[in-house]
């Protein structure tokens, strides 16, 4: 059995982890992809040093020091995959220090098994101008048999034959009601929602984890433009499974929460750093927004990747200029999705820089650019995008995003545009863009989904807006909030869940007839309902029927029974779940 010692320094302190299987003779070395990322300017004092690309026992020995702190112990644990380790500090380190890290292998991006990074002065949030609600009082639903449930009205306008299958996701927020994850059928009726308590959602969407569909989305607070929180994981039932946190010390922002089938995580954070900005036009004593693309293990929490906007994209790549008041902030990057690219690397939006990045896994370095002011590709005709949401790479190669257009405004209309790319020509072409028929101009957030059948569907952000067009531009469905809510992302999921909870129910009594509602927040293969009643719970049988209705369905039969309750069947006659029995108030 081998070995692998880590050197922890002066006094010789040695942390020793045994692998078991490994084989005797010397095995060759390495090279590991390190995170942070050689050279990195504001890595977190919380930081891991994660090591890619490799069998861990193959690290050797592995000092780490600080240029203010000294040397640090710490513990080396590997990735669920096998195919790395994250060296974990039992100490943070010191703000505006130069970490030096020496292996046995050799490290990408330089001539040897060793590197270095630099430690950042992160520092609080100040207040920051903060993008105005839309105005007006909307209403909002309320249930009979669900008085804890005040979710907004929906309304939908369009519902078109032909539209891909599936239910709704949204999260409202900003409006009257409780904001949460949402799902609504076409005809925009509910299915299920979650009110938050002092939080709000956003990013909700069905995703596969463990090999399973999972419901998702990204909880916390609001600061400005960017937030504060966590990923949810629920299974079919409504049970939540898992929590996902940042890795590093770092907040894990709103902006994505993607789980990719190697069953990580994609997120975003944001830090604020002292920098002297004087460079780019601000101030000294500036505070510089640095963006942290991270992708983490999920089984172990461990940071797989790290890339930061500062230092890799100048803040004079900004269509947003610094702030000149003391205390403000300078949100130059405001990364607002990453996703992995068929090659394995990473395409980055930067919204105030408008451009795509293809970020190189192994090294962090920029790839190519699309957009901005640098960018790599020569841009074909209506190609141009400003303030850009929700990059994806689709099936067929072709690039989709939402073209935001605004704040301030460059176009009349944001756009759900698709791009082609020549990569070996450098050359990007319009496949195809698609504006609301109300020429929305959405200030703020945004997304379209390629679905299964071809169809894009569109969230329009601030704008409330979300819309399903054909392949050639047709509106085939079209819905709305109420005013004063906005939406980050917008999809359509086909989804089967089963609550553990049983169906809501209440009933009347009144001239010799009962009228029951019922309600099952969540269940979706509910097709009828069945009214029973008797003298006790053990005596229930049948006394009337309806299809269901919507979010609550009615029946009234004629019976003056003692008890009543509710069961639910789905399309084949299956029973689904029954209500407590409850007793008829009188009318």
């Amino acid at each position: 059995m081998r070995k692998l010692i880590l050197a922890l320094g002066a006094m010789a302190a040695v942390c020793c982890l045994s692998f078991i299987g490994l084989a005797q003779a010397q095995t060759p070395p390495v090279t590991f992809s390190v995170y942070p990322v050689p050279g990195t300017l504001t890595a977190s004092a919380k930081t891991q040093i994660s090591f890619r690309g490799g069998d861990p026992a193959t690290l050797g020995t592995i000092t780490v020091k600080g240029s203010k702190s000294g040397t640090h112990a710490g513990t080396l644990k590997p990735h669920s995959d096998g195919l790395g380790a994250s060296f974990v500090p039992t100490k943070p380190f010191t703000a505006n220090e130069k970490v030096t890290v020496t292996t046995d292998d050799q490290i990408v991006g330089t001539a040897a098994g060793d590197y270095s990074f630099s430690i950042g002065e992160s520092t609080g949030r100040k207040n920051r101008p903060v993008e105005g609600a839309m105005v007006g009082n909307g209403t909002v639903q309320g249930f009979k048999t669900r008085r804890d449930l005040a979710p907004p009205s929906l309304t939908v306008t369009t519902n078109k034959p032909g539209t891909a299958p599936g239910l709704i996701f949204l999260a409202p927020k900003g409006g009257r009601g409780q904001d949460g994850p949402m799902i609504v059928d076409n005809s925009g009726k509910l299915i299920w929602f979650k009110p938050m308590e002092g939080k709000l959602a956003a990013d909700f969407r069905v995703q596969t984890y463990n090999g399973q569909p999972v419901l998702t989305w990204w909880e916390g607070v609001l600061y400005g433009g960017d937030g504060d929180g966590v990923g949810q994981i629920l299974d079919s039932s409504y049970t939540p499974i898992a929590q996902v946190h940042a890795g590093n010390g770092y907040s894990f922002d709103i902006h994505e929460f993607t789980i990719t089938p190697q069953n990580t995580a994609l997120v975003i954070a944001y830090e604020r750093d002292k920098r002297d900005l004087r460079k780019w036009g601000g101030r000294k004593d500036a505070r510089v927004v640095d963006n942290i693309i991270q992708e983490i293990d999920l089984k172990t929490g461990l940071v797989l990747f790290e890339w930061h906007s500062f230092g890799n994209v100048s803040p004079a790549d900004s269509y947003t200029p610094p702030p000149k008041e003391n205390g403000f902030e300078w949100e130059y990057f405001h990364a607002n999705a990453v996703t992995i690219d068929t090659d394995g690397n990473f395409l980055v939006s930067g919204r105030n820089v408008s451009t795509i990045y293809k970020i190189n896994r192994a090294t962090g370095k920029i790839m190519w650019r699309l957009g901005g002011k640098h960018s790599d590709f020569k841009l074909g005709k209506g190609v141009r995008f400003d303030y850009q949401h929700n990059i994806r790479r689709q099936a067929d190669g072709t690039l989709t995003l939402f073209d935001n257009s605004a704040a301030p405004p460059t176009k009349k209309a944001s756009r759900a545009i698709t791009i082609r790319l020549d990569e070996q020509a450098k050359t990007a072409t319009l496949v195809n863009a698609f504006t609301h028929p109300d020429k929305l101009l959405s200030s703020s957030q945004g997304n379209n989904e390629r679905l299964p059948n071809g169809d894009e569907f569109v969230g329009w952000g601030s704008q409330r807006y979300f819309t399903e067009f054909s392949p050639t531009g047709e509106v085939l469905f079209d819905g709305h909030l109420a005013k004063g809510n906005d939406n980050y992302r917008a999809f359509r999921y086909e989804w089967s869940g089963r609550p553990t909870t049983p169906p809501k129910a209440i009933a009347s009594t009144k001239s010799g007839s009962i009228t029951a509602t019922v309600s099952w927040n969540g269940a979706t293969g509910v097709a009828r309902w069945e009214l029973l009643a008797g003298a006790d719970a053990n005596t229930l049988a049948p006394i009337g029927s309806a299809n269901r209705a919507g979010f609550e369905t009615s029946i009234t039969a004629k019976s003056t029974a003692a008890v009543v309750a509710l069961r639910a069947y789905d399309a084949a006659g299956n029973v689904l779940g029954t209500s407590p029995a409850i007793t008829p108030t009188r009318a």
